[in-house]
């Protein structure tokens, strides 16, 4: 008897890439190994959507739909290529009006996107309903999900076999039109034997002929277990990647599962040992410059703690990495069980993962519920729909005070669609005001990622790609360059070169020169005498916006400014009723944990 064929996905270009690199891979880096993958007999592929969007053009400078049809031409076009998507957000920073999702899926469909996973982090199904209809709309496949983890140790009231029924029941109630229905386990903490009983529960309801899969990452070290539950209860199809962007915090390796498979009566994808360990070869090649983060290739058994998946995880730690702040992690992630239990037992996936670890970060950082992350808040008042259980009364009323947002229960879309700057006319005229072509593309790429959308299409975007030997060297930096020392009280000019250089020693320029310089190179701060109450930063950031000036009377609580870290808007409040005496940073300076930011009198 032929053994049963399972359909392979090939996660390595988006959820592998995502889940190690926080998504930032150059496309002509990696074009050479989607060519061997291709080689191997692959032709099926995760190559866009979710963070993988805007991470191109935040980090890039790349555009992702140039990518995606790079990726088209040279896979061919007989491949699935499939997007991640997230419900109402789609691939947007927030909630999408529905004319925009609408654009996402026309977008998505002409830059080569066959397949869609649509996906609600709330289990929501009334959020995924409209999505789907333009999913549909526009000559996509639909795949439906089922978001999935185990509840931190102690915690009940969700994520159970009955919850993913009554989530799945409530799919075929709804008359959502899909052609494929995806498990998918973001933080990779459901445990095998509740995968099993779950895809036997949906292989009953939905009958053998639709195609069923699951997804799931190593993180909690048991994904490999819970693909063979999953096969053995019933599942059509698996997500799998590559080295050097398997395992850790990513998909099991394709390798790995083929081996877990011998003896099997499970064919996965006809693929064969030494063509796949060519294209893993190739891929090492291709990758063999960047930083790989050392914990995006262990496994944490304390990840069903918390739960953090993996395509936030190492995103999250390359953000503390560069505040300074790393060695907090644990605390963070020993901080997220309260957060997810109070929070209502939103699915740990993007987006509410990242809610719930800007929150546990701001739990650690500024002492337990002092401040709400804007996300997180907006999510227990109902902003983004209903969360499986109801929040905490205690944390919502402190989410409404502290927002100034009341709870609602009214559909997110109609919310959204009220919201000027979320329509096609606003990013149009956005677009005309700055001299900017108005494509169908430019205007979901401003949707999409606001400012940085516009400072993208401008030429304005940073590159921030970590490799090379600075991202290799364990934090060793070159010398080489120019340094002022001083030497028994005199300044020196020092020109360092590598090996043999020529190496020019001069005094310094005079000291009052030297403040010229630097005083013409600063920008000014907003002027004022210091008073005696000394107002320090928290934690790291970046100045996001300055609310009060010098000279302004402010009462207690009154924010004075607000930072950026972590993705997450900090608020810096006046500690008493007073004036305020100086401000003494800049918008867009980087702050460091405790430094001086402002004073009052």
């Amino acid at each position: 008897m032929a053994k049963k064929y399972i359909d392979v996905m090939d996660t390595t270009f988006r959820d592998g890439f995502q889940s190690v690199f926080g998504g930032r891979v150059l496309m002509d880096d990696f074009f050479p190994a989607v060519e061997a993958a291709k080689n191997a007999g692959i032709n099926h592929f995760e190559f866009g959507g979710g963070a993988r969007f805007q991470s191109l053009f935040f980090y890039l400078q790349e555009n992702a739909f140039d990518m995606m049809d790079g990726f088209r031409e040279i896979v061919g076009p007989d491949a699935n290529l499939q997007v991640l998507s997230r419900g109402i957000n789609t691939v947007m920073l927030d909630t999408g009006s529905r004319e925009m999702i609408e654009l996402f899926a026309k977008m998505f469909k002409k830059h080569g996107t066959t397949t869609v996973r649509n996906f609600d982090a709330l289990n929501d199904v009334n959020n995924l309903a409209f999505s789907a209809e333009m999913i549909k709309k526009h000559g996509l496949d639909h795949e439906v999900v089922v978001t999935m983890m185990d509840l931190p140790p102690g915690c009940k009231g969700a994520h159970d076999v009955a919850f993913y029924e009554k989530t799945l029941r409530n799919i075929l109630d709804s008359g959502i039109s899909f052609d494929s229905v995806c498990f998918k386990d973001a933080s990779g903490t459901a445990n095998p034997h509740k995968v099993y009983e779950t895809i036997t529960m949906a292989r009953k309801l939905l009958g053998e002929s639709v195609h069923l899969r699951l997804h799931t990452h190593e993180t909690a070290g048991v994904s490999v277990a819970s693909y063979l539950a999953a096969l053995d209860a019933g599942a059509n199809g698996i997500d799998m990647a590559a080295s050097p962007v398997s395992g850790g915090t990513s998909q099991p390796d394709i390798l790995t599962m083929l081996h877990a498979t011998k003896g099997t009566d499970y064919n996965l994808g006809d693929l064969q040992l030494d063509k796949v360990l060519k294209y893993e070869e190739r891929l090492k090649e291709c990758l063999s410059d960047y930083m790989i983060p050392p914990e995006a290739t262990q496994v944490s058994p304390l990840i069903p703690f918390s739960p953090m998946p993996g395509g936030a995880l190492t995103a999250n730690t390359q953000m503390m990495r560069d505040a300074g702040d790393l060695e907090k992690f644990d605390q963070v992630i020993a901080a997220m069980k309260e957060v997810v239990e109070r929070g209502g037992y939103g699915t740990s996936v993007t987006p509410v993962s990242q809610f719930y670890w800007q929150q546990a970060y701001a739990n650690v950082m500024f002492g337990p519920w002092k401040q709400i992350a804007p996300g997180y808040g907006r999510m227990v008042l109902g902003y983004f729909g209903k969360t499986p259980v109801q929040a905490d009364e205690e944390i919502i009323k402190l989410a409404s005070d502290k927002l100034g947002l009341e709870p609602t229960t009214e559909n997110p879309l109609d919310i959204a669609d009220r919201d000027e700057t979320k329509s096609i006319a606003h990013w149009t005229k956005v677009l005309e005001d700055e001299g900017l072509s108005t494509s169908d593309e430019n205007i979901f790429i401003a949707g999409a990622c606001a400012e940085k959308g516009i400072g993208f299409l401008k030429g304005e975007s940073p590159l921030m790609v970590r490799k090379g030997q600075e991202n290799n060297c364990k934090g060793e930096k070159e010398m080489a360059g120019n340094y002022t020392v001083v030497v028994d009280g005199k300044q020196y000019s020092v020109q360092v070169a590598e090996g043999e250089g020529d190496i020019q020693i001069a005094p310094a320029a005079p000291a009052a020169q030297v403040n010229a310089v630097a005083e013409a190179a600063t920008p000014a701060l907003v002027p004022g005498a210091a008073g005696s109450v000394e107002i320090h930063s928290q934690t790291p950031g970046n100045v996001w916006k300055i609310v009060k000036n010098p000279g302004d009377t402010v009462a207690e609580g009154d924010v004075i400014m607000i930072l950026e870290a972590m993705k997450m808007e900090i608020d810096i409040a006046a500690p008493q009723a007073g004036k305020i005496a100086s401000i003494n940073v800049n918008v867009n300076d980087a702050v460091a944990d405790g430094q001086l930011l402002a004073t009052m009198e």
